[in-house]
């Protein structure tokens, strides 16, 4: 082997130990043409962690968050893994957003410490597709292990930020190693020509996007497949004015 090729195979390995065995990355679309093209790479980066988060104080926003998780875990393939403190998730309501109790793994902690125990484990035993971690407080290094553990094994890892104090909330804000950071608000319901309460639509906020931009869009509420959908009054483009803030890069 001359030495140009030993150096070369040299480096080849070194790259190989620094980047242990993460995989390729890849991405899960949402189907929203002026949603996606917000995101690197036109979808949510899989192998990555993301945070989610109700919107306000009102009683929607929290399910509405939730809702938005599950749909994005029910557009993906393979068992998925909730972790959870609070004994009050409603399953058929993840149902009616496409994630059907069949796929999904419950488990259930004493606190938010062992919540991201749990999560950690889970990504990193690369097993389910989705990993689901409702907690209240996210250290900067807390998210850096479980995106790491994410990257190993290119499962999707969400964090659903709940709380009940107001002090937790306000930590929302503050830096965390997520891909992503979102906020969900519920919205009135989809009219409809005859009495009754139509498709429900959520104010979907993009806060933070690592490589991407920014974006605010009023959206109809996950399907049962899991899928988002611009309302009627927007998807000819005649009001794409309302989906979204003027563009400018997130920061990284």
């Amino acid at each position: 082997m001359s030495p140009e090729a030993a150096i070369e195979s040299l480096r080849a390995r070194i790259q190989a130990i620094e980047s242990g065995n993460r995989h390729e990355k890849s991405t899960l679309p949402f189907g929203v043409a002026s949603l996606d093209s917000k995101l690197p790479e036109g979808g949510l980066a899989l192998g990555a962690l993301h945070e989610i988060a109700g919107g306000g104080s009102g009683a929607g926003d929290g399910p509405a968050a939730a809702l938005f998780a599950a749909g994005i875990a029910a557009r993906t393939k393979g068992k998925v893994l909730w972790c959870l403190s609070r004994p009050d998730l409603f399953a058929p309501a993840l149902a009616q957003a496409g994630l059907h109790p069949d796929r999904v793994i419950y488990v259930e902690a004493r606190n938010d410490k062992t919540v991201l125990a749990c999560m950690e484990e889970g990504l990193a035993h690369g097993g389910p597709a989705v990993v689901v971690a409702e907690v209240a407080r996210l250290s900067m290094v807390a998210s850096r292990r479980l995106n790491l553990a994410a990257e190993k094994t290119g499962c999707l890892a969400i964090a659903l930020r709940r709380w009940s104090r107001a002090k937790d909330a306000a930590e929302f804000g503050q830096p965390t190693a997520a891909a992503t950071r979102w906020k969900i608000t519920a919205l009135p319901s989809a009219p409809l020509p005859t009495p009754g309460i139509g498709r429900p639509r959520w104010r979907v906020e993009l806060l933070r996007c690592r490589g991407g931009e920014t974006a605010v869009h009023e959206l109809e509420a996950c399907d049962a497949k899991g899928r988002l959908a611009l309302p009627s009054h927007l998807a000819d483009g005649s009001a794409a004015a309302r989906t979204g803030r003027p563009k400018r890069r997130a920061s990284g």
